[in-house]
């Protein structure tokens, strides 16, 4: 347990102090803004994995009895939490995380429209989603930090557009999105216009989807969702 909670606190640093503006500005005027990236993502994914080795080595306290439809719970709402991701990483976001930079003037994409943080959402319903489906303490504290820890992100990259686009155009911008997904849509603030990347998004999506529920879950987590199903 001991090693899962040392994992956990490096994870959640690593996302707390390096994207501090001056830790952040400082890093970037060193390293230049594509290798500081690529070094926290590698950083990320690295602490990531530590996290996975560590709770499987973690003793297991179970909270509630598995049961079907927990798991079921996961499997329903992780189409969601993957086309978030996928496309919200894909199309160009000043307003949060994305991987590719926006150009001058910018006008937000379909998956921008729906909720200016897709990623973090995706996170979040990723997290919350599989809380009914590991009914143990170190599952709790895992998904349920990683829930906190994308929600606490939200406010914090608000603050920093606001800083970055100027207050104009900040505001220009949050009229037109939200940061609950489909609010800006449902006031009729918005309109939904998909495109080519949207498209491709959306399909690499589902196939990452179905991929990780038929043998990527085994594969890295030791545990088919489907198995679980059947319990």
């Amino acid at each position: 347990m001991a090693e899962f909670l040392l994992a956990i606190s490096a994870f959640i640093a690593a996302h707390v102090i390096p994207p501090m503006p001056p830790i952040r500005a400082f890093l970037i005027g060193r390293i230049g803004r594509p290798l500081y990236f690529l070094a926290y993502s590698l950083l990320s994914l690295a602490l990531l994995a530590w996290i996975v080795v560590a709770a499987r080595r973690a003793p297991y306290i179970a909270l509630w009895d598995p049961a079907p439809w927990q798991a079921l719970v996961a499997v329903a709402l992780m189409p969601l939490a993957f086309w978030l991701i996928v496309a919200g990483l894909a199309e160009p976001n000043p307003l949060s995380i994305t991987l590719r930079r926006a150009g001058p003037g910018f006008v937000p994409g379909p998956i921008v429209t729906i909720t200016r943080h897709p990623v973090l959402w995706g996170f979040m319903i990723w997290a919350a989603a599989h809380i009914p489906a590991n009914g143990d303490v170190v599952s709790l504290i895992l998904f349920g930090g990683m829930f906190v820890l994308a929600l606490g992100a939200i406010p914090t990259l608000d603050r920093r557009a606001r800083r970055q686009l100027g207050e104009h155009s900040w505001q220009a911008l949050a009229q037109i999105t939200s940061t609950v997904p489909f609010a800006a849509l449902l006031r009729r603030k918005t309109t939904l216009r998909p495109d080519g990347l949207f498209a491709i998004s959306t399909a690499v999506a589902v196939l990452a989807y179905f991929w990780f529920l038929l043998e990527g879950h085994r594969i890295l987590i030791g545990l088919s969702p489907l198995a679980r199903l059947s319990w």
